[in-house]
């Protein structure tokens, strides 16, 4: 199976890039965009997994979780990769404590480790990636959509949990959650 550890951004959030995506999508419609109900912030993205070592995983993700207290961000503003004239990727921004997301994933990223999992060797940069150009050069159409989203605030999202993702058909479908923050005892 297919999978990535991920965090959600809830409900309010999801509702403010539905109806920002419909706009978007009229500016950019050759574009593969994002469902978004599969919109997430990937931490650790693991690729073909059997089941012994995606309870592994999960393991992982219950040991990690209660060290990292939940945390809010907000989703503003966007840019691309790629060429600016025909971006690949459109993406949201990401801000607010950034900080503990990024020493989140490197916390994952370590426990994953010993798995066999190597962490990327770039600096981990949260964004939501909204849209990808079908075409591997790129798409200039994207590029309106990357002007369309410097004013765009869509919301404040409190990430409460990580969640191990399959990726399935096109959907992500959650095989494990695990909250963060200490355990009542």
């Amino acid at each position: 199976m297919r999978l990535f550890v991920a965090v959600t951004l809830g409900r309010s959030v999801e509702e403010a890039a539905t109806a920002a995506l419909e706009q978007l999508r009229r500016l950019a419609p050759r574009a593969r965009w994002v469902p978004p109900a599969n919109l997430h912030l990937t931490l650790n993205f693991l690729g073909e997994v059997d089941d012994e070592r995606a309870a592994r995983v999960t393991q992982v993700l219950e040991q990690v979780g209660p060290r990292h207290e939940p945390l809010v961000l907000s989703i503003q503003g966007g840019g691309s990769f790629g060429a600016p004239s025909h971006p690949r990727v459109l993406w949201a921004g990401v801000e607010g404590n950034t900080a503990a997301l990024g020493a989140l994933q490197a916390d994952v990223a370590e426990g994953l480790r010993p798995l066999g999992f190597e962490p990327e060797h770039r600096e981990y940069a949260a964004h939501l990636t909204l849209a990808r150009a079908k075409q591997p050069r790129g798409d200039r159409e994207l590029a309106g959509c990357v002007r369309a989203l410097q004013e765009a605030r869509w919301g404040e999202a409190r990430v409460d949990g990580l969640v191990l993702f399959e990726s399935l058909g096109g959907r992500y479908h959650p095989r494990a959650r695990v909250p963060l923050g200490p355990r009542a005892p």
